[in-house]
C-alpha cells in the first residue's frame, strides 16, 4: 500500500469513497477543488466569510450526495462547481430575504403598523440619496434594450441563475450569458456618473 501512496487517486474513485463514508476521501477532494470553489463563492456572495461557508457546506452536500454522483453527467470537478455555486445563490437569496424583511420591520410600529421613516430611523438625507441612487439604476435599466434588462432583472431581483434565466425564457444559455454580459457593461457605462458622484 505504501507503493501506492504516491499516485493520485482519481475523483470519481475518491467520490466513490466517500460513498462508502471514508472521510480521507473527502479531504482529498477539498484539497484538489477547495481554492477553486472558495473563488466560485466568493465571486458571487462577495464575503470572504460567506464563501468559506458556502465551500464548508459545498463538500458537506457532496459528502451526503456521493453515493448519487454520475460521472455520465460531468467530471467530479463540474459537480462540485454545480453544488457549490447551488448553495452560493442560496446564500444570496436568502441575504436578499433577510434584508427585505429588515427593511419591512423598519417601517412597522411595535402594533405592527407602517409608520412614516421621519425621525425614527436613519438620517433622512441618506433615504434621500438611496432614492436617488434607487431611481438612477431603475433610468439605467430602463434604458437597457428589454431582452438585456429583463435578463439581469431576474438574475438580481429574483436570484434566478443564468441557467434558471434561461429555462424561464426557453433561450439558449449561451443565448442569456452574452445578454447579461452586454447589459452589465452598458449599465457600468450608464451608472459611471453615479459611482464617480459616490466617491
Amino acid at each position: 500500500m505504501a507503493a501506492m501512496s504516491n499516485v493520485p487517486v482519481a475523483d470519481r474513485l475518491l467520490v466513490g469513497r466517500m460513498a462508502e463514508g471514508e472521510d480521507y476521501a473527502l479531504g482529498e477532494l477539498y484539497d484538489r477543488y477547495g481554492k477553486t470553489l472558495y473563488a466560485l463563492a466568493l465571486a458571487i456572495v462577495r464575503e470572504p466569510a460567506d464563501a468559506e461557508e458556502v465551500v464548508v457546506d459545498a463538500f458537506g452536500q457532496a459528502w451526503r450526495q456521493a453515493a448519487a454522483f454520475d460521472p455520465e453527467r460531468g467530471s467530479v470537478g463540474a459537480w462540485l462547481a454545480t453544488i457549490a455555486r447551488s448553495r452560493a445563490l442560496d446564500m444570496v437569496r436568502a441575504r436578499g430575504r433577510r434584508a427585505r424583511a429588515h427593511e419591512r420591520a423598519a417601517h412597522l410600529s411595535e402594533d405592527g403598523i407602517a409608520t412614516p421613516i421621519a425621525g425614527l430611523g436613519p438620517d433622512p438625507g441618506r433615504g434621500a440619496e438611496r432614492s436617488e441612487a434607487r431611481r438612477l439604476v431603475a433610468q439605467a435599466l430602463a434604458a437597457l434594450p428589454e431582452a438585456q434588462r429583463v435578463a439581469i432583472e431576474l438574475a438580481y431581483f429574483e436570484g434566478l441563475s443564468q441557467s434558471e434565466i434561461a429555462e424561464r425564457l426557453a433561450e439558449p444559455l449561451g443565448t442569456i450569458k452574452t445578454r447579461m454580459r452586454t447589459g452589465m457593461e452598458k449599465l457600468r457605462g450608464l451608472l459611471s456618473p453615479l459611482l464617480e458622484g459616490a466617491a
